[in-house]
């Protein structure tokens, strides 16, 4: 998987496995206890989104963020 680099990168991710499991942007909002605006500006890449909220959405659709640290050149 290539890494994320962008909020849209993680955006498009969030959209296709939502969509993936079938879940609506409003099931996902409820199932986060976050409004479905937050779910759509997530999902279009918004560059101000919380990042707390934006992992806890992940998780919940099974995505896991792992840290890893690049190796210097």
């Amino acid at each position: 998987m290539d890494p994320i680099y962008e909020v849209t990168i993680l955006g498009n991710l969030i959209r296709k496995r939502r969509k993936a499991l079938g879940y609506t942007q409003a099931h996902v909002a409820q199932l986060c206890g976050t409004g479905t605006r937050f779910i759509s500006d997530l999902e279009n890449g918004k560059p101000t989104i919380e990042l707390g909220k934006a992992i806890t959405v992940a998780s919940a659709l099974g995505i896991d963020l792992v840290p890893k640290v690049r190796s210097e050149k």
